[in-house]
């Protein structure tokens, strides 16, 4: 049993749990490779690895996102609160209470930053009292967009967009947020707000993350467990803070070692190796 697999038992059971997905493109491009991963509830985890390693494709796979991009889930399963997923619609997923936030946060850009947050409850059929309170909620996690709310979203930063397009997925009231490359343009102290900001999230909303990134560093920082993807397959998990001292993790990913900072080339040596496959 996995480290995540005992802490998902000690918080009631299995929450969401991807088991050996195979995820094909085009009906021949083969993208996943067997990926397995847990997120037990009420934690955030990290999908870490390069540009091109999967980490995209597997949140796809999970909001059932792919059909649009002619991808398909081949083999394996994915659950959700005991219940099979990956044949559902991505409306009924939302429902469900799993929603992913994209890649380029995707707002609206002729629309206020208010009206692209009230898009996000849509699906929950609510009334103007609830509405309110929602958008509240957001407002109190993200003052920057209350301060700007009538301001059309193409003329906002990245930093703001990325707030609103979390914004928009809490208006839907998830369980489950899929967070796909949340630093990605954005200045270090934005993507530090950020962070910091699901964190809280994590901690007084209990909403679990799941979020795929590319500054580890950052990311091993704020979560709780981590797995590592490299050309379709998992390759590495543990505990965030274990991964975080690993010294694969630091040549492989920072370029850091005990030794200090390598070269270009030297990291790139080194990762032909990769030790910790052998």
């Amino acid at each position: 049993m996995t480290t995540t697999t005992m802490q998902a038992a000690e918080n009631g059971g299995s929450y969401l749990s991807i088991n050996n997905i195979e995820v094909i493109y085009d009906h021949v491009i083969l993208v996943l490779k067997g990926v397995s991963l847990e997120v037990p509830k009420g934690r955030i985890v990290a999908l870490l690895g390069a540009n091109g390693a999967g980490k995209s494709t597997t949140l796809k796979s999970i909001s059932n996102l792919l059909g649009a991009e002619r991808g398909d889930v081949t083999k394996g399963d994915i659950m959700f609160k005991g219940t099979r997923v990956d044949q559902m619609t991505p409306n009924e997923l939302v429902k469900r209470g799993v929603i992913q936030v994209m890649e380029g946060r995707h707002c609206f850009a002729h629309l206020t930053l208010e009206e692209n947050l009230l898009t996000g409850a849509y699906t929950r059929g609510i009334s103007r009292a609830e509405l309110k309170q929602s958008l509240e909620m957001v407002y109190h996690y993200f003052p920057r967009l209350k301060q700007r709310r009538m301001t059309q979203a193409g003329y906002t930063s990245g930093g703001e967009q990325q707030m609103c397009a979390i914004g928009r997925a809490l208006m839907a009231k998830p369980e489950m947020i899929l967070l796909d490359e949340p630093s990605m343009g954005l200045a270090p102290q934005i993507v530090e707000e950020i962070f910091e900001i699901v964190k809280d999230l994590n901690q007084s909303e209990r909403v679990s993350f799941l979020l795929a990134e590319q500054n580890t560093m950052v990311a091993l920082r704020y979560a709780d467990f981590g797995y590592i993807l490299e050309n379709g397959r998992v390759v590495m998990e543990g505990e965030a803070k274990e991964l975080a001292s690993n010294e694969d993790v630091k040549e492989f990913y920072l370029g850091l070692s005990s030794a200090g900072r390598k070269s270009f080339r030297d990291v790139k040596h080194y990762r032909r190796r990769k030790r910790w496959l052998s």
